[in-house]
């Protein structure tokens, strides 16, 4: 559907014509009108759906003509469960926010910087993107206050529960009014989920996106049997014989992250890692460069990859396997999106053969295999 029949102002329409965008997804087609309407929305679509989006420009809508933001009181509060994800959020508001007659203010929280510049620009926001501990922090410092929220979005409301974030959450709630609109959006539908929305809705429209096996026939999948000192050989063997130009490679720890960029480093191929044991800019700068397509390849654990939302990202490696079969769809779906096709690899080595096997039988998924000693990884 075109976003001009959703309700939104003409100049979030022409801005949104402006970054090509001219068809609405699903998940947008059915929360805009929504929300507009100030209604509670429980939305359950996968990642790259469109998700963001959805809730950000029926926000930035309803937020025309409203008086201002009272010093320190946000009308907006937008939680998340990572850094990365916040930045990502904020990057929306602001690309569409620069179109409107009356700009809305949008300001970032999060850990591992410092607090006080954050402090220093809280007066006049109106919409307040965070990560549930920085908040807490903020609020303990009385630099912001809650009791003027009209509208509380949980994005990844999923990850945000299994994060460990319950009892922040709980504080967090404590102290918001009582009449405002809840918007939850996840990529599933968890019992914790689903037991928190009846606490925070009054009669939801339910919105879920089914996610169905075609979602992946746009991914190439394809598996490699290596032993594991074979991997760094083989991930540089594919990355030259293919000529892979933006390679997104997962790890399970920060660890192995920085040593698989190491490696890469010192053959001669451009590549960062992010992780949690990293600083907030080192992140940031990883993340720009390779979404600029300026560092061929990002090593990345799973806790970061919900940053990283990349529309036409190429390629998408397994170095290490994921634990579950939901992460493994989560991991292969960076790619293959908005109409794209993609490329995922993932390496076997002996001791993770039936675990992969277990993965691929639960995903009701077939991958070819490829074993690499018929490879030249010199």
């Amino acid at each position: 559907m075109s976003f001009r029949k959703l309700g939104l102002p003409n100049t979030l329409v022409a801005a949104l014509a402006e970054q090509q965008y001219t068809t609405a997804y699903p998940i947008q087609t059915a929360a805009i009108p929504a929300i507009l309407q100030k209604k509670n929305i429980l939305g359950i679509a996968k990642t790259g759906s469109g998700k963001t989006a959805s809730f950000v420009l029926p926000i930035l809508a309803n937020l025309q003509g409203s008086a201002l933001a009272k010093n320190r009181h946000p009308l907006v509060l937008v939680l998340v469960p990572t850094r990365e994800l916040a930045i990502q959020v904020t990057e929306v508001f602001n690309t569409f926010s620069k179109a409107l007659l009356d700009r809305v203010k949008t300001l970032t929280v999060y850990g591992g910087v410092s607090i006080n510049p954050q402090m220093m620009a809280m007066n006049g926001v109106q919409v307040l993107v965070a990560t549930p501990g920085r908040l807490l922090d903020l609020i303990d410092s009385k630099a912001v206050h809650l009791s003027a929220v009209e509208t509380l979005v949980l994005d990844e409301a999923d990850k945000m529960l299994n994060l460990g974030f319950k009892e922040e959450m709980t504080k967090i709630l404590a102290l918001l009014p009582k009449k405002r609109q809840n918007l939850l959006f996840s990529a599933t539908l968890s019992p914790d989920l689903d037991s928190l929305s009846a606490i925070l809705m009054k009669d939801p429209v339910v919105i879920k996106i089914e996610t169905v096996e075609t979602d992946l026939q746009q991914i190439q999948q394809s598996g490699y049997f290596v032993p594991e000192e074979q991997k760094g050989p083989l991930l540089r063997y594919l990355i030259k014989t293919k000529k892979l130009k933006q390679v997104l490679v997962f790890t399970s720890s920060g660890y192995k992250a920085d040593n698989v960029a190491d490696k890469l480093r010192k053959n001669g191929i451009k590549a960062a890692a992010i992780h949690g044991k990293k600083s907030q800019s080192a992140r940031n700068n990883a993340l720009n460069q390779f979404k600029a397509g300026n560092l061929p390849v990002l090593v990345a654990t799973d806790l970061l990859s919900r940053g990283i939302d990349i529309a036409f990202l190429p390629c998408v490696i397994n170095y290490e396997l994921p634990r579950s079969p939901k992460d493994y769809i989560h991991r292969i779906g960076r790619t293959g999106r908005a109409e794209n096709s993609g490329i995922a690899l993932s390496f076997v080595s002996p001791e993770n053969v039936h675990h992969f096997k277990v993965i691929l039988k639960k995903s009701k998924l077939y991958v070819d295999m490829i074993d690499s000693s018929t490879l030249d990884l010199k």
